[in-house]
């Protein structure tokens, strides 16, 4: 670093440039307001709001995500400190977001440089100016903003930050163990296989508590091998010319350990449960469809990274047509043939221009995740956080050097105006996302069909109300949620919406919404959305500031748990609503103790058993959720409620 500060000054203030541009394109976006999955991740989960920093609260905290069994602890502790910083105000946590953006490009300059240092091609004499200018172009990049303002996926810029440490590791490991000029001082073989494979370990068990994508790290690496290093090692020639040429066995045992050995396992763990029909019941698509749509997908990938429109990045992506064979759509086929012809031209270019092809492997090698096999939701722009580092790192080096000076300044201008471009439409998207209502518009605006578009927009218009009937606000709101309601593919957020909104009102309930409600919820099992839509009315109802009839929500009820396998959390909600709505205890019981049943290790379910218990003066039966509470009270995360448990029992009933 001293060496490059000293020869090349300019170029760290370029990059140092870059960082205050892309705070100042960023900036706008920190007022906004928090937005889809934050609400269940973070407004509405309790757990990474603490009383204290006391260690029985931050285990609580680590241990309370809803958003996957694995609970991303990390991710969770982060929101947590925000919490206790600075409140549930989402510009901080923006910030927070933005800051370890920062981070990220920062690594990535660094990375960039490591691996241009290691192309063995020599082909890029501009190294420090190429690695900055992939790094300008990373953080800029109109695709991941929502992994910046979107506040949940902090989840995913925290994870990808543990890659971008053990890739940087790996490399520098490996130029050690091959005896490069710069790196001969560093140590000997042995070290440098120890730094790598340490930077392949820890870093991938650090990563996968923020989020699962950390798991591709040892992936990476092998990518990264595969193009630069080519599994060698160090030997020596007569006069101690050192020189890579035979495969190294520690690199190939070491892969074998923590790539291939892992894989197998989890692919015997999951497929079991991915082959039966029941894990694909709350999608719209099956395996097979999934795979055939997701090749669209990652085409598509590739134009919103490098030639983004603003009606292509507009966040809710429900309104995507599923491919349901090789022709249907047409561009299926036309996906399969361009995404083998990009793998043929990945294995073309390794020998020529190995970093070209790195590039576009870690492109594919990053959809491989969440783009094949589980069933995931098809699209999401943060999934690209890393992806998109490798785009920019196959095209960038060949526009910033070109290899004959006649077409030197139609590449620089090519790669001046795609860096112009991309920094406007995330400065102008940024904008849009620093009000909660321009956001509202301005993503219903992109996306027309989507049915998440305009219930966002409707139930943004009704927060804007205030529940006054006379506010124009509430009549703005009507439109897009009846028309989110009639889209494709709805869930029942739109009529829910409706419904509360009236219903908080006084305002008279259509039935036409309670029967597309109820038509919803017999044609397909509820998912997470439907869910949380009858949770909510549930709540509304028990607080009573909704009057509901009580024979609809019923039907409702009824009809979601008609489907086999009904969720801990839909059998919760019916019997938070029997016993505090329908006043029938015996019904609210029975829904509880099949939440506890189904869900054993939510401690939600056994503390709203044990006081439903506890009021039918059952305290024998009090204890043995107490004693399931302890057994969850990892770290004394569960002190608090199991006390409060304790003090339902009177001391006389034999405690």
């Amino acid at each position: 670093m001293t060496d490059f500060l000293r020869r090349s000054p300019w170029r760290l203030l370029a990059l140092l440039a870059t960082f205050a541009i892309t705070l100042i394109v960023y900036w706008p976006g920190l007022s906004g307001g928090f937005l889809f999955d934050d609400y269940p991740n973070i407004v509405d989960n309790k757990g990474v709001q603490p009383h204290d920093a006391s260690l029985p609260s931050m285990v609580g905290a680590a241990l309370s995500s809803p958003a996957s069994e694995f609970k991303r602890p990390l991710s969770s502790l982060s929101f947590a400190v925000n919490y206790l910083a600075t409140g549930i105000d989402p510009y901080w946590m923006k910030l927070t977001n933005l800051l370890i953006h920062l981070l990220n490009g920062w690594l990535v300059y660094l990375l960039s440089m490591a691996l241009l240092r290691s192309d063995s091609s020599g082909r890029h004499p501009r190294t420090p100016l190429i690695a900055a200018l992939i790094a300008s172009g990373w953080m800029l990049l109109p695709i991941n903003l929502t992994a910046v303002l979107y506040v949940v996926q902090r989840m995913e810029s925290l994870a990808n930050l543990f890659v971008l440490l053990g890739l940087l590791g790996y490399v520098a490991g490996r130029r050690r163990m091959l005896g490069h000029r710069t790196d001969r001082a560093c140590g000997g073989t042995w070290q440098g296989f120890i730094l790598c494979a340490a930077s392949i370990t820890v870093p991938t068990a650090l990563g996968l508590l923020a989020k699962e994508t950390a798991v591709m790290l040892p992936l990476y690496a092998l990518l990264v091998e595969w193009t630069l290093f080519s599994f060698g090692r160090l030997t020596h020639a007569p006069h101690d010319a050192a020189s890579p040429q035979r495969t190294d066995p520690r690199v190939i045992g070491l892969f074998l350990l923590v790539l291939a050995l892992p894989m197998v396992a989890g692919l015997a763990w999951l497929l079991p449960g991915l082959l039966k029909p029941e894990a694909w019941a709350t999608r719209d698509f099956t395996m097979g469809t999934r795979l055939l749509s997701e090749t669209r997908i990652v085409v598509d990938y590739i134009a919103w990274t490098l030639l983004p429109t603003p009606g292509a990045l507009s966040f809710y992506h429900d309104d995507f047509r599923i491919s349901t064979g090789l022709l249907s759509p047409r561009s299926t086929l036309a996906s399969i043939v361009f995404l083998t012809a990009l793998a043929a031209l990945m294995l073309w270019l390794r020998r020529s221009r190995p970093l070209a092809a790195l590039g576009i492997a870690l492109f594919l090698g990053c959809q491989l995740l969440t783009g094949t096999i589980l069933p995931l939701e098809l699209i999401y722009e943060h999934r690209n956080y890393f992806a998109s580092f490798g785009l920019l790192l196959a095209i960038v080096p060949l526009l910033a050097t070109p290899q004959s000076s006649l077409f030197a300044l139609p590449r620089y201008v090519l790669l001046a105006g795609l860096m112009l471009c991309w920094s406007v439409l995330t400065a102008l998207t940024a904008y849009a996302w620093g009000n909660p209502l321009r956001l509202a518009e301005d993503l219903a605006m992109r996306a027309p069909q989507s049915p998440r578009a305009q219930y966002e927009l409707g139930r943004t218009y009704i927060i804007y109300s205030h529940y006054d009937p006379s506010s124009p606000f509430t009549r703005l709101a009507y439109t897009p949620l009846e028309k989110a309601a009639a889209l494709p593919n709805a869930s029942i957020l739109p009529e829910q919406a409706l419904i509360f909104m009236n219903a908080r009102m006084g305002l008279p309930l259509k039935d036409v919404w309670w029967d597309s409600l109820i038509i919803k919820l017999k044609a397909h099992k509820p998912g997470v959305q439907d869910e949380s839509s009858l949770g909510a009315l549930t709540q509304c109802a028990r607080e009573k500031r909704c009057d509901l009839p009580k024979q609809r929500m019923t039907e409702a009820f009824l009809a979601a748990l008609s489907h086999p396998h009904p969720s801990a959390r839909l059998l919760a909600a019916y019997g938070d609503y029997a016993w505090n709505v329908l006043d029938e205890h015996a019904l609210g019981l029975q829904m509880l103790t099949d939440a506890a049943t189904t869900a054993p290790s939510e401690p939600a379910y056994h503390i709203t058993l044990a006081r439903m218990l506890a009021t039918q003066g059952r305290y024998v039966e009090v204890e043995r959720q107490i004693a399931v509470l302890q057994s969850l009270n990892t770290g004394g995360r569960l002190e608090r409620d199991i006390a409060g448990m304790r003090a339902l029992v009177p001391a006389e009933s034999g405690r």
